[in-house]
């Protein structure tokens, strides 16, 4: 150990239940095997589209809807060699699915032009920011990089600035006000951490991760103004972009409000957005798949920033998740209602869920696109988490998890470090069946006494 890399062994230690959950969750599908039978399953676009693309003779297989296998011959037809065994065409990915992409970004913003070249892809949105914060890092001491931070963050964002060697400069966002980011917060927190480090950048999470608030126009602009009269670089999480699914919310990219406030900011203010197949509706964590846009950076440091994907080129699979992520099935497409299906019933669960938990005792959660309530511990338990050694929202996952076998993350993870204790819920899917959803939902809700809270607690699983 005294020979490993000393910015290594400063890395922080994750809160980790992911051992323990997977335990928890084999004994779960040991009795669902048992009690319950799936009659059918239903494959979703990607899934099809994908499994043509690796065993090209089901173009023949007329089973697959029609929609399906015009695609999967499409992306075929862009892959060299027609074969998703071959390396992409440049380093930074597939030309046609950059300009797909591009097309999206193009469409999404009302018109604000979006140049393939500008798009990278790699392997995952961690992989591009983690590329990105490497040409950022420098310095020691006062010197060293800093990067304004929401707190609450994502969870995988402070180790990740920790392993660049990137001090993370937290600006909190209030939760009182729906999670929302106010300027003079961001001024304080650039006051402060100039006693110790250099600010060279600013991170948004837009939708927030874990929060899910939706900032408005005049957030956006303010902080736009804010990276340009400090010349900071914005970079700007979008994953969730597709996921607003309040009727009052509506989603509005930095890259659209930049281009519209005029050629002082459109031309001048570096931002790199991000956006992954792992969030939002698509939500295919394993496929590790996600682009980033560059805007107004320098020709040699992108080419630069290219090239730092190394000799070989992204992996070819995600991108063509990616390109069926910005091309959905349209109407009249086969695949079609199958898609909008699939949207409203996750809407619903968003509204339904956090109507429940505000009606659970000790807990409450601001309406947003995702889910992350307050929990209001009683003294008990904080007690028995110091006797542990651990956070009490860690002490109450760990438990929620032992007994009901439901996993959900402590706020911790995500930066919380004051008694406001929170945790972290996402959508679910249990084996593609409504009815164990609905048996596990139902399960998961139960009050014991006083002294005690439950609460439903949700967790992607596939």
């Amino acid at each position: 150990m005294k020979e490993v890399n000393p910015m290594v062994l400063g890395i922080r230690d994750p809160v980790s239940l992911q051992s323990l959950a997977a335990r928890i969750t084999e004994q779960i599908a040991q009795v669902i095997s048992l009690s319950l039978s799936l009659q059918s399953v239903i494959f979703c676009l990607l899934f099809q589209v994908l499994a043509v693309c690796l065993y090209p003779k089901l173009l023949k297989e007329s089973s697959f809807p029609v929609d399906v296998r015009q695609r999967a011959e499409k992306l075929l037809g862009a892959c060299n060699g027609g074969s998703v065994g071959s390396y992409s065409a440049s380093s930074c990915g597939i030309p046609q699915i950059q300009k797909s992409v591009a097309e999206f970004i193009t469409k999404r913003d009302g018109g604000v032009a979006s140049d393939p070249e500008d798009i990278i892809f790699s392997s995952g949105s961690q992989r591009t920011l983690k590329l990105v914060l490497h040409l950022l890092s420098s310095g020691q001491g006062p010197t060293q990089t800093g990067v304004l931070t929401p707190l609450p963050c994502p969870h995988t964002l402070p180790i990740l600035l920790d392993e660049v060697g990137v001090k993370l400069v937290p600006y909190r966002l209030l939760e009182e006000r729906g999670w929302t980011l106010e300027l003079e917060e961001l001024h304080r927190a650039l006051k402060a951490a100039r006693r110790h480090c250099e600010p060279r950048a600013i991170y948004i999470s837009n939708p927030g991760n874990p929060t899910g608030h939706v900032q408005d126009l005049k957030t956006i602009e303010e902080v736009i103004r804010f990276a340009a009269s400090e010349r900071l670089v914005l970079l700007v999480e979008e994953v969730y972009q597709d996921s607003v699914f309040g009727q009052d919310k509506k989603f509005l990219s930095y890259k659209k409000v930049l281009f519209e406030m005029g050629a002082s900011y459109s031309e001048r203010v570096e931002m790199v957005s991000f956006h992954s197949i792992s969030a939002g509706t698509m939500g295919e964590c394993g496929l590790r798949g996600g682009y980033m846009e560059v805007i107004n950076m320098d020709l040699l440091v992108k080419n630069f920033l290219t090239s730092m994907q190394g000799p070989c080129s992204p992996p070819v699979l995600p991108q063509l998740a990616l390109e069926i992520m910005v091309n959905p099935p349209s109407p009249g497409d086969a695949s079609y209602e199958v898609f909008t299906q699939k949207v409203e019933t996750l809407t619903q669960n968003a509204q339904r869920a956090c109507e429940f938990l505000n009606g659970v005792p000790g807990m409450s959660c601001q309406q947003a696109m995702g889910l992350y309530p307050c929990l209001h511990l009683p003294a008990e338990i904080i007690q028995e988490a110091k006797r542990s050694g651990l956070r009490a929202d860690v002490l109450y996952c760990k438990k929620f998890l032992e007994e009901e076998g439901v996993c959900l993350g402590p706020g911790s993870e995500n930066g919380h470090d004051d008694e406001n204790y929170h945790i972290r819920i996402q959508d679910f899917w249990i084996g593609g069946n409504k009815e164990i959803c609905h048996k596990k939902y139902r399960q998961s809700v139960r009050l014991t006494n006083k002294s005690q809270l439950s609460a439903v607690g949700v967790r992607r699983v596939h």
